[in-house]
């Protein structure tokens, strides 16, 4: 048998505390969770039969009760904690200064005004994404380590690496789309190409001849030109650099013939009569260059590929933390500031429920695995 005092104590502590429970403002549910009244009865009354029935010793049953009581108060002390409590780390899987670093840099700071605790950014760059985005996928699915997962981590490597340890689909719960971001097609400022129809005529007339950039295999820049080279069924050469600086100057002396690249690294050269737009990657034209049309437009219907961030959670952390990070940042990122900020760098901003950022990525998923086994693409 149980002692009666051990009880007492027990129960005296369950209903001190099922009293004090409260519920964060941010984190408030939809609804209110029915075992707290019913809980309230139980321990009453089985308090007051322990003090009327003091002479009697405690049954199993009584025992047994007792015990599952303090399990759910342990529960519910648990729900009541404030999230976040503590820092929050956000992993980015490539080195500082990249369209990725600046999405997470970007939440960061505005986070940490609004939660009142630290928001860190990690970097941990290493095989296309992959080092820091397999940290990620371990980690403790508390809420306090996310991931900035963009169009390569999450979309493409899955379907180019063989055995990275984790599948981004299953091991990630999308949490929301921070931004996304177009690419431009690029020639020569002298180059001889003045139109897309000028540069898709002479690589059918050419197979083989034409001359396409990267910075490696599987980013946005070689899928973007892969999918077009497949979509006009002419063949073109792939040239992968390791950085960009050599590449942009390869491109401007014509030792190249085109690159996609990000429009944020492409408009300095662009405004300064160095390099040429061609044409726009995503459905949409730019404000920042309104005159160059989309491919979309003009070459291929419904060709839509750009380089988008947003941020992960590990599976299993709980959907209120998810639901309020989605909350603050779509909230942030409403900012009348903030958005003329980042659509003056060429970055859509659209708002987005984690259900939708969910279907988005599916779909890019989707899309991108086609795009591979098309292209019997492979990481180098």
């Amino acid at each position: 048998m149980i002692s009666r005092c051990s009880i007492e104590v027990i129960f005296a502590v369950f209903c001190t505390r099922l009293s004090s429970v409260k519920v964060s403002k941010r984190m408030q549910p939809t609804h209110q969770l029915p075992t707290q009244g019913v809980l309230f009865s139980i321990a009453r009354t089985m308090k007051i039969q322990l003090f009327f029935k003091a002479h009697r010793p405690i049954s199993r049953l009584q025992a047994m009760v007792c015990l599952c009581l303090v399990s759910l108060s342990a529960w519910t002390w648990a729900a009541d904690v404030e999230y976040p409590n503590k820092p929050i780390t956000i992993i980015v899987a490539y080195a500082p200064g990249g369209q990725g670093d600046a999405f997470a840099r970007i939440v960061a700071e505005r986070l940490t005004l609004i939660y009142k605790q630290p928001v860190l950014v990690d970097n941990h760059p290493g095989v296309s994404g992959v080092v820091g985005t397999r940290l990620a996928a371990k980690s403790k699915n508390d809420g306090y380590t996310l991931l900035l997962g963009q169009t390569g981590e999450i979309a493409v490597n899955r379907a180019m690496i063989k055995d990275m340890g984790f599948d981004p689909l299953k091991d990630f719960v999308p949490v929301v789309l921070i931004g996304n971001a177009p690419l431009v097609l690029l020639v020569a400022s002298d180059s001889p190409f003045k139109t897309v129809n000028d540069l898709i005529e002479a690589a059918k007339s050419k197979p083989g001849r034409l001359s396409f950039a990267s910075v490696g295999a599987g980013t946005p820049g070689h899928l973007a030109a892969t999918a077009l080279s497949l979509g006009v069924k002419a063949e073109m050469v792939h040239i992968p650099y390791k950085g960009v600086g050599p590449l942009m100057t390869d491109l401007m002396a014509q030792r190249l013939d085109l690159f996609f690249s990000s429009a944020s690294a492409a408009m300095p050269q662009i405004k300064g009569g160095k390099l040429r737009a061609l044409a726009i990657t995503t459905p949409k034209r730019m404000g920042s260059l309104p005159q160059v049309p989309t491919i979309a437009e003009v070459a291929i219907a419904g060709f839509n590929y750009s380089l988008w961030g947003g941020l992960f959670a590990p599976v299993g952390t709980p959907n209120a933390v998810i639901v309020s990070l989605n909350k603050e940042v779509n909230q942030l990122l409403s900012q009348p500031e903030l958005k003329a900020q980042m659509e003056q760098d060429n970055l859509a901003v659209p708002a987005n429920s984690v259900a939708e950022f969910g279907a988005y990525v599916a779909a890019e998923a989707i899309k991108f695995d086609k795009l591979v086994s098309e292209a019997k693409l492979k990481m180098d």
